[in-house]
């Protein structure tokens, strides 16, 4: 999954009512009464970890899952409005353009919190150094970038930065090293790497899981037909998630060992410090999405211009297995 992902407009959603209709074949109950069914995740990483550990979770109770990794959540949700996959995980915007289109998902659960932040390099540390600078986003659509922009706006007095678009996360901390850009949202993994490269003086000029924590850019979402018919195998996935992000929240090490299992390939220089951040900061909390936070997740994309007013959480979300697995 990369956190980063854009929130623009899907073109196959203008399809998604026809396929929804049409239905799919990508669940099936067996004949010893087990199911059948496919998980997507995009572009794996390490909040991906305890998603795949949950469904490692299901199987063992006889449950036939297969894995799917695609390269855009846009794939995703179009998948799960035709019933091709049962359940994926990633960028919430998707998942409410969709909703809002009347396709048959439902977020179920969060995958990990706000932990977008904007660092500058040396000297940059306020709206006024920022006024004219370079500044790096993913795209113009992108969750950071709204983020960011809303910031700029509300905060800076009529001031703003340049905006570039030159890639992910990681481009962008490289590029604020090498001096490309001034200023850039980054995640957590990348604040990391950043400080691992030996050079001081960047600046956290805004945390955003402090200024909008009840924004909640990555969640965990299903078909609703599949909630419907196998809804004890939803929520034994759901319960598996939380017990997952609980064992992580216990013991930073233990997610350290995830990535170890599911990412053998991941550069495990970072990744013990990494866990550390997240957990300090409480990021994982599969069981943490409330009404309120999912209507002032809604709310925020309206503003960001993804969607449209009138949608309410209940429309968006079903809390029930969170609440179930608590």
């Amino acid at each position: 999954m990369h956190a980063g992902t854009r929130v623009k407009q899907i073109a196959a959603l203008a399809a998604l009512s026809c396929a929804a209709a049409c239905g799919g074949g990508g669940t099936a109950t067996n004949m010893d009464g087990t199911a059948s069914f496919t998980v997507a995740v995009n572009e794996p990483d390490i909040t991906t970890v305890p998603i795949l550990a949950a469904v490692d979770a299901v199987r063992q109770a006889g449950h036939k899952v297969k894995v799917i990794e695609l390269a855009e959540p846009e794939l995703a949700i179009e998948g799960l409005a035709k019933g091709d996959y049962a359940i994926s995980a990633e960028a919430t915007s998707p998942a409410l353009i969709a909703i809002e289109q009347d396709a048959p998902i439902k977020i179920i659960a969060d995958v990990v919190g706000n932990q977008w932040a904007i660092y500058g390099k040396p000297g940059i540390s306020s709206c006024a150094d920022l006024n004219g600078r370079p500044f790096g986003i993913f795209s113009e659509g992108a969750v950071a970038t709204a983020m960011a922009k809303q910031w700029v706006n509300a905060e800076c007095g009529g001031k703003k930065p340049e905006y570039l678009t030159i890639g992910g996360s990681d481009v962008r901390a490289q590029a604020l090293v090498t001096g490309q850009i001034d200023a850039t949202p980054l995640e957590i993994s990348d604040v990391v790497t950043l400080e691992s490269t030996g050079k001081t003086g960047f600046t956290q000029i805004v945390d955003f899981a402090k200024s909008l924590p009840d924004v909640h850019p990555q969640t965990v979402y299903a078909n609703t037909e599949f909630l419907t018919e196998h809804k004890d195998v939803a929520q034994a996935f759901v319960t598996a998630l939380v017990r997952e992000h609980d064992k992580i929240n216990a013991d930073p090490q233990y997610l350290v060992g995830l990535v170890t299992r599911y990412l053998p390939d991941e550069d495990a220089a970072n990744v013990a410090e990494i866990a550390k951040r997240y957990v300090k900061a409480k990021l994982f909390n599969a069981a943490g999405l409330t009404e309120q936070n999912v209507q002032s997740t809604i709310s925020f994309f309206v503003r960001a211009g993804v969607i449209k007013q009138g949608m309410t959480a209940k429309d968006a979300a079903d809390l029930s297995f969170i609440r179930s697995a608590a």
